[in-house]
């Protein structure tokens, strides 16, 4: 059985993070983003990153999606 990952405390910063289809995700500010995503500038907690991300990502279809259907902005 693969070892478990640490579970972070509640107030641990985490950043919001994008990737080129503008799909966002959060991710632990102590670690390094990984490889295809970038960090959009924002930090806070873990509650605060995830109210940022609904608050902008309305659209959750992959942008390669939303281009294909003339959507995409």
């Amino acid at each position: 059985m693969p070892p478990s990952l640490p579970v972070p405390a509640p107030d641990a910063p985490y950043l919001v993070v994008v990737n080129s289809e503008g799909q966002y995700s959060i991710w632990p500010a102590r670690r390094p983003v990984p490889d295809g995503w970038r960090a959009d500038g924002r930090a806070g907690t873990e509650a605060e990153c995830l109210d940022r991300i609904a608050r902008i990502w309305t659209d959750t279809r992959p942008l390669s999606a939303r281009t294909f259907a003339g959507t995409a902005r």
